[in-house]
């Protein structure tokens, strides 16, 4: 293994956890701290997810499981109000790697690419529209907007991803790992269920 790239992505993953970047930012930042030229070449975000999970093992064992949890039910909660859109949860919170500083990341799958906004309009929501590219490249409209975590006593983003009804067959195919790479409300509640039975008296353990 390239150990540039190796010592990238171990920066990369402390400034994830201890900063909450994205993993562009992050490893582009890290680059620089290790005073490595802006063509140096990046590890892939596989890497920096396993970096990440080492160090969440290593210094946050005792305070990430139970922030998990707490985001995890969150995203839930957001889930069952946005049923009707069938929305799929995805990154650090539905991977198992997102701490407290860590945003929700859901993708709808809508007839109408309004109706979720109308829906966020209806329930008070205020949000933020913009476009980013979506999982299949293209761009796709996304809002973003605050909500507060009981659980953490903190208020988190939380993005929604609009994408078209009919690209719900194709965002299920296996990642490069064998991973989904995001599930429905059924999914995270039986990842939230397995949590809470895997180390009942402390919350500790890998989902």
């Amino acid at each position: 293994m390239d150990s540039a790239k190796h010592e990238i992505a171990a920066t990369a993953a402390r400034l994830v956890v201890e900063e909450g970047l994205e993993y562009g930012p992050a490893k582009r930042r890290a680059a620089k701290q290790l005073g490595l030229g802006p063509r140096a070449a990046l590890p892939d975000n596989d890497l920096i997810e396993d970096e990440v999970r080492d160090y969440l093992a290593i210094f946050c064992a005792d305070t990430q499981p139970a922030e998990l949890a707490a985001l995890r039910q969150l995203a839930a909660t957001w889930m069952q109000r946005l049923e009707v859109f069938r929305p799929h949860l995805c990154g650090a919170v539905w991977h198992g790697t997102a701490t407290r500083l860590s945003d929700v990341y859901l993708q709808l799958f809508c007839d109408d690419p309004k109706s979720a906004e109308i829906a966020l309009i209806d329930q008070a929501v205020s949000y933020e529209a913009r476009s980013v590219t979506g999982f299949n490249g293209e761009t796709v409209d996304a809002l973003s907007f605050s909500s507060r975590c009981p659980e953490l006593g903190e208020t988190i983003g939380v993005h929604l991803m609009i994408h078209d009804h009919d690209h719900l067959r194709g965002a299920l195919r296996p990642d490069a790992r064998g991973r989904s790479p995001r599930g429905d409300i059924a999914d995270l509640h039986a990842l939230i269920a397995a949590g809470a039975a895997a180390t009942p008296e402390t919350g500790h353990g890998r989902p």
